[in-house]
């Protein structure tokens, strides 16, 4: 048994995967209206996927006792959080109202799933 994707709900799965395109630099394996999907240039497995959810509510973060709270959430390690935060905030991100850690950067996604940006041994 392994780990074959992730798969992030959204209203519009191209455009979301658009956004991780260019954030992550990986590589088109599908691009359809209800189904798209990336996978690194240096692995296959495993792959980032979206699909479309009819009447997709984005998630609340932090939990604010309504709305959809989030469930799940990518980690991404990287050497330089201000670098990360801007290159992200260039793919259309946002950096999150509230922050948890100085070594951690809290971003949300163009369909409002938050991801972290986190430091080598935070």
């Amino acid at each position: 048994m392994r780990l074959a994707a992730t798969v992030l709900q959204c209203a519009d799965p191209i455009a979301l995967a658009t956004f991780y395109q260019r954030l992550l630099g990986w590589e088109w394996v599908s691009r359809e209206a209800t189904w798209a999907q990336l996978r690194s240039p240096d692995y296959d497995r495993p792959r980032l996927s979206f699909q479309r959810e009819p009447g997709y509510q984005a998630p609340v973060w932090p939990c604010a006792g309504h709305g959809q709270t989030m469930q799940a959430h990518l980690d991404l390690e990287v050497e330089d959080l201000d670098a990360a935060e801007q290159r992200a905030v260039a793919a259309g991100a946002t950096r999150a109202d509230r922050q948890l850690a100085q070594d951690v950067r809290i971003m949300i996604d163009p369909a409002g799933h938050p991801f972290c940006f986190f430091l080598p041994g935070a």
